[in-house]
């Protein structure tokens, strides 16, 4: 259709005056590369009741023995087995310290002219099943943080001097690499204890032994990445040494990839340690950890299913809250995400 534009008044039209000073003004803020992470992370609704999970979990690993009004070694033999009993839910039928003798359910609490409650019952020994699962929770934790810690430290040390300076170099690290990942981890832990008496030490340094060695694949196929890329050879053509190249320009390029890598190796040592303590070779009684409660749980779960239940679920949170966090952080991480 043909407009005649003779025709048309002179206030039908309006001149557009652009500001030359707000012509490329960026109208969104700007946001660093850790700050787009947290907003990438925020939105993963998964990961974020993962957090709230595993603060809940280490919380309680510290603050539970304290609230609880028995303690975790003390033994009442007239107190065993009893189940759980918690003031209030009692009244609901829940927690009400109802169990079977018998063949028939009793209240074992009046039946054993018991004047105490035991939130998560007791066990064998007549211990204090609550104070024993979040000291049990606060060992594990306790191992699975510093074997992640060391694992960091070695394999990111030893992955990054291999991509690094490469040649001859990477060749002999990564035969030695090769050589640790094709023996089996028990069989290395069944050897390391002959040497030495189980227990937390050696739980930690059976879980470092081999366990630093993904950790320095990764590192080396990262740095071999960025090491040539062109901010690094700029930066190697104006004179920084290497130590200042590694720790300025490729270390915080590849910090997210470590991050991730680490939420991803806690769970790991967490379950590991429980393999190791429930088969007999990690930590021995009367010392707890979840390995050690599941055990004594799978042991007793026809007549005392409790025991088992409790370490078992925090275990099992563990696990899941860590690897989703692990997978969210993945996602937060990944500068190939669009909004």
């Amino acid at each position: 259709m043909n407009v005649d534009t003779k025709n048309l008044p002179a206030d039908a039209f309006e001149r557009v005056h652009i500001d030359s000073t707000q012509a490329e003004r960026i109208s969104k803020p700007s946001v660093s590369f850790w700050q787009d992470a947290w907003l990438r992370l925020r939105k993963n609704k998964a990961a974020i009741v993962s957090v709230f999970i595993l603060v809940f979990i280490i919380i309680m690993a510290f603050v539970g023995p304290m609230i609880s009004p028995h303690e975790a070694d003390k033994q009442t033999i007239t107190h065993a087995n009893l189940p759980p009993k918690v003031p209030g839910l009692e009244k609901l039928g829940i927690f009400d310290g109802v169990g079977t003798l018998g063949g028939k359910e009793v209240d074992l609490y009046e039946f054993k002219k018991v004047d105490t409650y035991y939130w998560f019952g007791t066990d064998g020994l007549g211990r204090d099943t609550f104070s024993r699962v979040w000291e049990g929770t606060q060992i594990s934790l306790f191992i699975a943080f510093v074997a992640a810690l060391i694992d960091v430290v070695i394999g990111v040390a030893y992955g990054g001097i291999s991509g690094y300076y490469g040649g001859r170099i990477d060749d002999v690290m990564q035969r030695f690499v090769e050589i640790l990942i094709g023996i089996p981890n028990l069989v290395i832990i069944i050897l390391m204890l002959l040497f030495m008496e189980p227990g937390v030490t050696a739980i930690i340094i059976a879980i470092t032994l081999t366990g630093w060695t993904g950790m320095s694949r990764i590192v080396r196929g990262q740095v071999l990445k960025f090491k040539n890329q062109e901010f690094v050879l700029a930066s190697r053509t104006l004179g920084a040494s290497n130590g200042r190249i590694i720790a300025k320009h490729i270390l915080p390029n590849i910090m997210g990839v470590i991050i991730i890598n680490t939420m991803f190796t806690i769970p790991s040592a967490i379950f590991f340690e429980a393999f190791l303590s429930f088969i007999g070779l990690g930590l021995q009684p009367p010392d707890a950890s979840l390995g050690t409660l599941i055990n004594d749980g799978y042991k007793l779960i026809k007549f005392q299913p409790h025991i088992l239940l409790y370490p078992a679920l925090i275990l099992s949170l563990l696990m899941i809250a860590f690897n989703l966090l692990g997978d969210g952080l993945r996602d937060a991480f990944d500068p190939k995400m669009k909004d």
